[in-house]
Order: structure tokens, then C-alpha cells, then sequence
């Protein structure tokens, strides 16, 4: 007993304060029924039966859900990770039945999806009308020509369509591939060349911060180099006459379904066939065509957000995120049709008109969940909670979020100006290739505990891995352990997974070596390496503190950028933070901290402040080089703090790398200026004008 307190001791120890300063937060609300567990307890009993044969507990999963030949499956999983695995082999069946179909069957008239355009526009579907638009345009896309295994592009964004085009590719056999609708032209062009899609889907015009944004004009600017495209269909937003169309090429929406006499019958799909292809972001390397099965991923998206949601009938849910950014198949497309949700789709950006355009589609449409990023939340806690006054909140129970870690300070806020204690707050972790956010608590189920990433889910098995053998001390948390054997708890480590799960991407489209290197060679074929950094806490909760390469040696000691971040967000009036690591030639690397203010921030936040606050939470090694307190910072449309650009514009004077996802390209130019600029210049504060351009 004394060596086993003696060990959580030095444990206790490893921790850094963001971690060691918190608390379990019990869940608001009792377990509804609905979920295959019910306390804490029960929880830690079905993660063990699931990690010890995994295929029993993804059968008893896929067993919810409705297929039409091979099932029961075996046997369950077959394969290894590296060189290919399928879950489900041989069972049939189809994603567009299972999220659509078999909710019409049962429940016709209860509304789908309610579209939220920016410029107040509305409009909504129930899921007879869904399943009546998803089998027609299915129908359609089968008369152009498409066929099972052929790829569609859907450069959309949120719209009631986008819902039928994806489901209609699921229902026959076609591959789809999201293209998120900010992008640019040469962007779009990389993908369709790559994917060597057919038929685009697209719409004449969206609206974002009150302009248009020209999708079909983007898609008409590099056609020329897209020659596999036969067939552009075309949704009609903004209605704008002045949009081209080419007679046999391209066809509006309504005009092709209007001609459509039939409705398709759904595809007989074996479970491990591709379903989607969603790339993630390049910087000077290829973006990766990340592939997908589609049964697998409905499997695992349905789990997630059954867990992590537990939406039932009475359910308003909405998920902030953008079609293009896969947060939204897993919690919205795919995840929450297959559990039958209620769901919002919101055009436009969330603090336009107002910064109370958030809380006015909350109140004004009885939201009760909600899935967003942390930067969201932020934003919110930046403008102040005076512009939540005046709006009713009181449906509101549960806010999940992904993207990039939690904050507690921000949790706090949020619980206590958005939740007024009411909320459960669920910060889960997961990447483009997991395709599920696969630690999470378990709503109404498993405690919260503010900044952590929750537990891992059932069914997935994880290991925390050291890349060196050394003791790094109570504050740096790095290695601990042999070279590539498990750290200590409480030590940082390489996040790591270790047995396939349904959702796991499959391949990298065209790129079968690509996959094998990148994933599976830093720890042996039978490891994928998320490349990302993480901790265990002495309660079991994940700690996602940033990418393995975003970890800062300063001087032999390694320092995560996001205890950093935590610490600077400490300070009061500071509204976001970043810290990113340069070069030095005497400590190898040093921080470098970005800091953007609240409304109400006193004037003392200064760069020694800041600094100050660095050192007195981590110590010495962390003062940084130079603390910068800027206007805002370049951010992708989900939210996410785009770093690796903070990082070139003060490295390298200029952004080098790639800017298509950024939601402002030209907030660079003014970032440059405010970089350059002496420590003493006041910069602009939340609500000022460039802060809602």
C-alpha cells in the first residue's frame, strides 16, 4: 500500500497545474435510459469487455442498426491495421437506409433538418421529405451516368441539399468527397484532379458576413483543368440570374429532380467498400485524401454521437460546424441521421450581424445540444457575456466540442454565463483519420473535468508512448519511459491507438505507401501514430496538450504549448492564446506567445504581464522570446487557430504555406503589421470593427 502511494505521489507530481488543478465535475443531469450504461462504474466495466474483443462489442453496435444480408457478421473483424482491416466483412447493407429510410418508416413527419440562412432566410425538411429528395437525386445521379465506385464532388456549404447529395451517393454506392465551400479555386481544382470526380455539385452563391460568396463562379474558374467533370448540378441559393450555366454541362437543382420521374432504391453495400473522401489541409506537402468505409464510419458515427449526445425525440440538436470539415458528417450527416435527430444547419458566421447571433438561434429555436469547437466558446467569453442577456438559454443542456483543447477558464465562463450551471460540457478529441472524437465523457454518465478530453470511448484501445527514455521532471512532461514503451501517468507521451475500431480511415486515395509510412511506421505496423502529444491523469481522463512537433525543447526540457496556452488565458482580459516554439542557438528552442483581449481586458495586460504569468506557472524555462497582443488571429471558418501561420509570419516575415481554410485570407496583411510593430501599440479590442469584417 505505501509503494502504491508512493507511486500516485510521484504521479500527482508529473502533472502540470492546468491538470493537477482540477476537478471532476459530476453530470447536471441522471442518465436517460437510453444509454448502454448508467454510472461510472458500469462505464469502466464495458471499456475493459470492449478493449478485450473489440469485435463482440462493435457486433453488439452494428446490431442497432439495420442491414440487409450477411449479418450476423464473421467473422466481426478480420485484419490488421497496417496492411488493411475490415470490420464486418461480408455483411451488406446501406448508410442513406439506416439515416434516412428506416426514420421516414417510423417517425415521417418529424422534422430533419431546419436551415438557417445568414440573411434570415429558413427553410426545413422532415424526414419524408429528405428521404423523397435523397432517392430522387440518387435517381438522377444514376440517369447522368454515375455508378457505384464513381466519385461525386459536393462543393456545398450547410444547406438542406447538401443532406440529399451526400445520402444520395451513400444510397447508390457512390463515393462522395465534401469540399469545404471557403476554399480556393486551385483548392477545389487539387481535389477534383485527384479524386477525378464526374459530377460536382455546388450552388450558385452563399452568403457569409453578409456577401456573397461565388461557389459556381470558383468551380467555373478551373473547369478547364478538370476534365474528368461530365456534369455540374447547381443550387440555387441567392437565385442570382447572372450566374452562367452551360447548356448540357450544367443543370439547376430543382430543374433536374422536376424531370426525374422515379425514385432509387437503395444499393446493396458490403461494409468495408469506400463510402467518402475528405482531404486534410496541406502546408507545402500534398493534401491527403483520407478514404472512408461507409458502413464502418455510419457504425462508429452513430456510436459517437449516441454517447457523447444521447439525443433523444425531444431533442433540438445543432452542430456549428461547416460541411466541409468532417466534425459535421460524423455529428450531423451521418451521426445524428442514424440516431434520428432534430437537427439545425446554420449559413454564415455566428457573430454576424451581431456577436448575438449565437444565442438569438439557441433561444429562438429551443436548442438543447450542440456540438462546436473550443474557438466558438471563446469567441463567445471574448465579446462578453453581456450579449447573452436578454436571450432564453434555459433549453440549452449540453454543449460537445472538438478541434483543439478546452481551456478550463473558458469552461468556467461557459458554464457560468451561457449554463448558469445547468450545462454539461463534453470536450472530446478526435482527428480526420479517427473519424470519430473517440474520448469523450458519456452523457448524463461519465464526469467532466475542465480542459481534459474525457475517457476513451468502448471499443477503442490507446496507448500513451515515450519516444525516449529519460526522467523529465514534474513540469516538462515528456519520456518516462523505455523507447516506445508506455509513459508513467501523468507523463506526456505520443498518443497512440493499437486495434482497428470501424471508423479508423482505411487508405490514403491513390497513396496505399503513403498511409502505411506515415500512420504505421514510428511505432511498428500494429501502432497508428496520431502525432499528437498527450497525458493520462491519476483519474483515468485523456489530456490532449498539442502535436508531438508543436512540444517545445527548451533546453532539454519539453514544454506543451498547451499548458502554455492555459496559463497565459489565466490572465485576466485575455480572450485567446497561442504559443508556438522558434529556433535559439543557445536553448535549441524558445516560446513565442500571441494573446487577443476581451471587450472588458484592463489596460495592464502587457507583454511583461503575460510573460510573468509563464514563468510563474511552469517556471524560468518557459519565459518566452516576445509575447505579442494582437487584434485577432488567423483562424480557419471552424475556429481553429491556424499556428503553423503565426509561426510563419514571425519566423519567416510572410505566410508561406497554405491559406485556403483560412475564414480571412487578408488578416494576414494586417496581422504582419501589428507583428512588426513595438511592443507599446495598443492593439484593437473585441467588437471593433475589424474583429467582425
Amino acid at each position: 500500500m505505501a509503494g502504491a502511494a508512493a507511486d500516485a505521489d510521484q504521479a500527482a507530481a508529473r502533472l502540470p497545474p492546468m491538470v493537477r488543478d482540477t476537478v471532476l465535475v459530476p453530470p447536471p443531469r441522471p442518465p436517460s435510459g437510453r444509454l448502454p450504461v448508467g454510472d461510472l462504474a458500469g462505464y469502466r466495466a464495458l471499456y475493459e469487455a470492449s478493449v478485450r474483443d473489440p469485435g463482440a462489442y462493435w457486433a453488439t453496435v452494428a446490431d442497432e442498426l439495420e442491414w440487409m444480408s450477411g449479418w450476423p457478421a464473421d467473422p466481426v473483424v478480420a485484419g490488421d491495421l497496417a496492411d488493411g482491416f475490415e470490420y464486418f466483412p461480408g455483411a451488406v447493407g446501406n448508410v442513406s437506409v439506416n439515416c434516412v429510410d428506416r426514420h421516414a418508416r417510423s417517425h415521417p413527419e418529424r422534422m430533419a433538418v431546419r436551415w438557417l440562412g445568414e440573411d434570415g432566410e429558413e427553410r426545413s425538411w422532415t424526414y419524408a421529405e429528405l428521404l423523397e429528395q435523397t432517392a430522387r437525386f440518387a435517381q438522377a445521379l444514376s440517369d447522368l451516368g454515375v455508378r457505384r465506385g464513381d466519385v461525386v464532388a459536393v462543393f456545398l456549404p450547410n444547406l438542406l441539399e447538401t443532406f440529399a447529395a451526400v445520402h444520395a451517393c451513400f444510397r447508390i454506392g457512390a463515393i462522395y468527397n465534401v469540399i469545404f465551400s471557403g476554399f480556393s479555386a486551385q483548392a477545389l481544382a487539387d481535389r477534383i484532379v485527384d479524386t477525378g470526380a464526374r459530377v460536382v455539385v455546388t450552388a450558385d452563391e452563399s452568403y457569409r458576413r453578409g456577401r456573397p460568396v461565388p461557389l459556381k463562379a470558383t468551380l467555373d474558374s478551373v473547369l478547364g483543368q478538370l476534365p474528368s467533370v461530365e456534369h455540374v448540378v447547381v443550387v440555387r441559393r441567392s437565385g442570382n440570374a447572372r450566374v452562367p450555366m452551360t447548356r448540357g454541362r450544367d443543370v439547376f437543382w430543382d430543374e433536374l429532380l422536376a424531370r426525374t420521374a422515379t425514385l432509387a432504391d437503395p444499393v446493396p453495400v458490403e461494409a468495408n467498400e469506400p463510402g467518402f473522401i475528405i482531404y486534410t489541409s496541406g502546408t507545402s506537402a500534398k493534401p491527403k485524401g483520407l478514404v472512408h468505409s461507409g458502413l464502418g464510419f455510419m457504425v462508429g458515427a452513430y456510436h459517437n454521437v449516441k454517447l457523447s449526445l444521447d439525443l433523444g425525440p425531444d431533442d433540438v440538436y445543432w452542430c456549428t460546424a461547416d460541411v466541409g470539415w468532417l466534425t459535421f458528417p460524423i455529428f450531423e450527416l451521418v451521426g445524428a441521421t442514424a440516431c434520428g435527430a432534430s437537427m439545425l444547419a446554420c449559413e454564415g458566421a455566428l457573430d454576424f450581424p451581431e456577436p448575438d447571433r449565437f444565442y438569438r438561434i439557441v433561444a429562438d429555436h429551443g436548442v438543447t445540444k450542440i456540438f462546436t469547437a473550443p474557438t466558438l466558446l471563446r469567441m463567445l467569453a471574448r465579446y462578453g457575456e453581456q450579449w447573452a442577456r436578454g436571450h432564453d438559454l434555459s433549453a440549452l443542456q449540453l454543449i460537445a466540442l472538438v478541434g483543439e483543447p478546452l481551456d478550463a477558464k473558458t469552461w468556467h465562463w461557459v458554464q457560468d454565463h451561457v449554463g448558469h450551471g445547468r450545462l454539461e460540457i463534453n470536450n472530446t478529441y478526435g482527428q480526420s483519420e479517427t473519424g470519430s472524437a473517440w474520448t469523450s465523457s458519456i452523457a448524463g454518465v461519465t464526469p467532466a473535468k475542465p480542459g481534459s478530453c474525457g475517457l476513451p470511448l468502448p471499443g477503442h484501445a490507446y496507448g500513451i508512448l515515450a519516444d525516449e527514455a529519460a526522467d523529465p521532471g514534474p513540469t516538462n512532461g515528456a519520456g518516462g519511459g523505455a523507447v516506445g514503451g508506455p509513459v508513467p501517468t501523468g507523463s506526456v507521451g505520443h498518443l497512440v491507438l493499437t486495434a482497428p475500431f470501424p471508423t479508423l480511415f482505411r487508405s490514403i486515395w491513390r497513396e496505399p505507401e503513403r498511409y502505411r509510412t506515415q500512420y504505421f511506421s514510428a511505432f511498428g505496423p500494429g501502432v497508428y501514430a496520431s502525432a499528437d502529444a498527450a497525458l493520462e491523469d491519476l483519474d483515468g481522463h485523456i489530456w490532449v496538450v498539442g502535436r508531438v512537433d508543436g512540444v517545445i525543447n527548451v533546453a532539454a526540457h519539453r514544454l506543451s504549448t498547451m499548458e502554455m496556452e492555459s496559463a497565459l488565458l489565466s490572465v485576466p482580459g485575455v480572450a485567446e492564446a497561442a504559443v508556438i516554439g522558434v529556433d535559439d542557438p543557445t536553448k535549441g528552442q524558445v516560446p513565442v506567445g500571441f494573446v487577443t483581449l476581451a471587450a472588458d481586458a484592463p489596460d495592464r495586460v502587457d507583454e511583461a504581464r503575460l510573460s510573468d504569468r509563464l514563468v510563474e506557472a511552469i517556471g524560468p524555462i518557459a519565459r518566452p522570446k516576445r509575447m505579442y497582443v494582437l487584434s485577432t488571429m488567423p483562424r480557419t471558418r471552424s475556429g481553429k487557430i491556424v499556428r503553423r501561420l503565426l509561426r510563419e509570419l514571425v519566423v519567416e516575415g510572410g505566410a508561406r504555406g497554405d491559406v485556403t481554410g483560412l475564414e480571412d485570407p487578408e488578416v494576414l496583411t494586417h496581422l504582419q503589421r501589428e507583428l512588426q510593430a513595438p511592443p507599446s501599440s495598443a492593439p484593437e479590442r473585441a467588437g471593433a470593427p475589424r474583429d467582425r469584417s
